[in-house]
């Protein structure tokens, strides 16, 4: 790249970290105030995968709004899937509309909602899982930022130019951009419109792309509007020139370097009167069936261009329920002409947090999002070794002074003691750790609270970052084809001085995983907890014997889940709150 390149990328750069950072001003200063009408949201929605997962939510919003981290004077609601079978965020969206219009009625057609999906196990991010992703910790702010804060602050400016309707977004993502001064990201506009960002043509083999109708290019402009024809769900290279998405960058000075490119999906809005089609699917359909997707299934319907072709591909589909092409076909046919307006953000950045190794690299590790979004290494801890330049994250804990954090790790609600050494590329997280611990390189470990047949203790579950919680095998094939800290099951089995023949599964008998394999130990204290179960991972690393002790019962995270003690694990991170508020050092 030459100088004349460099300079240009530095401008887009900067105006990116200035726009960011506005926004961040602008949310601070509605934290903890009631909101004057259309100053934010009239309402905002969190959907959760189950009752047990609302209770948690609510009981978070609710703390939050007590300590003024939150916008006032607005409701925040949260709406559990109903029971039975998985319906997908797409499902999730349906019954958010449904619940939104039982409880307002005609007033819907006056408010502006924002619609956050949050729902799931989060399995390949499970220090997010007992208390959810939209709670994810980010190191900004004091108190310290989570992922909810981060959505409702960069979506700050929206509200102010959106007629009533639902803007529809994840809760694993963050989407930054800048426009000139004189632009506004309007969402005004009758059926859809949604954000899209420039990205390589690798990226949008994995997401969503747009078709875009001919217009003249503003290569300088850090925003555009304009029509899609046609909406690709994952496509192929050659789908995407075949059906003319990719485009080609015809100006030194476009922030994307890549000569070609697609314009990929994120978030959306929905005007009121087409939410309410969409509602509609419902209304042919009954209770749902099977998983829909909030992107795929409808986006795909919309544009002059779209054909009901792509009901009965169900290639880049997880699971193919029965009833999913019907109801594919119903969602076209309801918004058949439907336009699909697009914002197309030049200046932007999409990042993904929703896996650990994700949760790390861009926490601990890229600067690029560090800059841009004014990251910390250390937010809201006792940490008497935190720089301003280490390569690591630390949030919301106590470390002692003797402590040490190796480069691209994370720490985030927990108490360090004396001499506790965290090696590279790992996170702890609600963790109780000893004096002169040492954790080893590559390594989850996370400790929950959960109560069994009236017995209240700890669990503290540890993988290597790379183990894949979610693959399931047949129970005849589990021991041989899991594999934790690069060993198979048997192994690990052995190596406990446990029978193999003892190993169970928790859940239902469709497969056997990671995640339902019952391996880690309740114990009593938070602390014994982790000591245990650390022991168990260096006998596996080391290839050497730890029996453990007599009558030890094992669980699996997924029962962990099913029994946590949400109170216990929120006041565990209430007396952080208040050591790390006076300064503490205590372990």
């Amino acid at each position: 790249m030459n100088s004349r390149g460099k300079e240009v990328n530095e401008d887009w750069v900067r105006k990116l970290e200035t726009a960011t950072s506005e926004k961040l001003r602008k949310f601070n200063c509605l934290r903890g105030r009631e909101v004057a009408g259309g100053e934010f949201w009239d309402v905002v929605v969190v959907t959760a995968a189950d009752d047990w997962q609302k209770d948690a939510y609510e009981l978070q919003i609710q703390a939050k709004m007590e300590r003024k981290e939150l916008p006032l004077g607005i409701p925040y609601k949260v709406f559990s899937d109903p029971l039975g079978c998985k319906i997908g965020n797409g499902g999730s969206t349906l019954h958010a509309l449904q619940q939104l219009s039982d409880i307002y009625g005609t007033t819907l057609a006056k408010l502006r909602v924002i619609l956050i999906h949050a729902g799931g196990w989060s399995q390949r991010l499970p220090s997010a899982s007992a208390l959810g992703k939209i709670f994810a910790a980010v190191p900004l702010g004091r108190p310290l930022y989570q992922m909810l804060e981060l959505k409702l602050a960069i979506y700050v400016d929206f509200p102010a130019h959106m007629k009533p309707g639902v803007l529809v977004t994840c809760a694993d993502d963050i989407e930054l951009y800048s426009v000139a001064g004189d632009q506004r990201v309007a969402f005004d506009k009758p059926g859809f419109t949604a954000l899209a960002h420039p990205s390589p043509l690798s990226v949008g083999a994995a997401h969503g792309v747009f078709v875009l109708e001919p217009r003249e290019e503003s290569a300088s402009s850090e925003m555009e509007t304009g029509t899609c024809l046609r909406f690709l769900h994952k496509p192929s290279v050659d789908a995407m020139r075949d059906t003319g998405a990719v485009c080609r960058r015809t100006s030194a000075s476009f922030p994307l370097s890549d000569a070609e490119f697609v314009y990929t999906d994120s978030t959306y809005y929905v005007d009121f009167a087409t939410s309410q089609r969409l509602l509609g699917v419902l209304g042919e359909v009954g209770p749902l069936e099977c998983e829909i997707d909030a992107y795929g299934d409808f986006l795909q319907a919309l544009g002059p261009r779209a054909s009901i072709e792509y009901a009965g591909n169900t290639a880049n589909v997880g699971r193919r329920d029965e009833g999913l092409v019907e109801i594919r076909r119903k969602i076209f046919r309801l918004l058949r002409g439907t336009p699909l307006n697009v914002i197309l953000l030049n200046n932007s950045k999409f990042y993904h947090i929703g896996t650990t190794t994700e949760y790390i690299f861009h926490l601990a590790e890229d600067g690029a999002l560090r800059r841009e979004l004014g990251l910390v290494p250390s937010a809201f801890s006792v940490d008497p070794n935190g720089k301003e330049d280490a390569a690591s994250c630390v949030m919301h804990s106590v470390l002692e002074a003797t402590c040490s954090v190796g480069a691209g790790s994370v720490v985030e609600y927990s108490r360090l003691g004396q001499g506790v050494s965290v090696g590279r590329g790992s996170v702890v997280s609600g963790c109780r750790v000893g004096p002169d611990t040492s954790v080893p390189d590559g390594v989850f470990v996370h400790s929950l609270c959960v109560t069994r047949r009236e017995r209240t203790g700890f669990v503290t579950v540890v993988f290597g970052i790379n183990d894949d919680l979610k693959r399931r095998v047949k129970a005849s094939a589990s021991m041989e084809a899991l594999t934790l800290f690069g060993a198979t099951l048997d192994t690990c089995v052995s190596l406990w001085g446990l029978d193999c023949s003892h190993l169970r599964f928790s859940g239902d008998a469709s497969g056997c995983s990671l995640w339902t394999a019952r391996l880690f130990p309740f114990c009593e204290d938070r602390r014994e907890s982790f000591s245990l179960s650390l022991n168990m991972l260096r006998a596996v690393l080391g290839r050497y014997v730890f029996g453990l002790p007599k009558d030890t019962e094992l669980i699996s995270m997924h029962e962990a889940l099913r029994c946590k003690n949400l109170q216990e694990m929120l006041d565990f991170r209430k007396d952080l709150y208040h050591d790390i508020a006076r300064g503490s050092r205590t372990s």
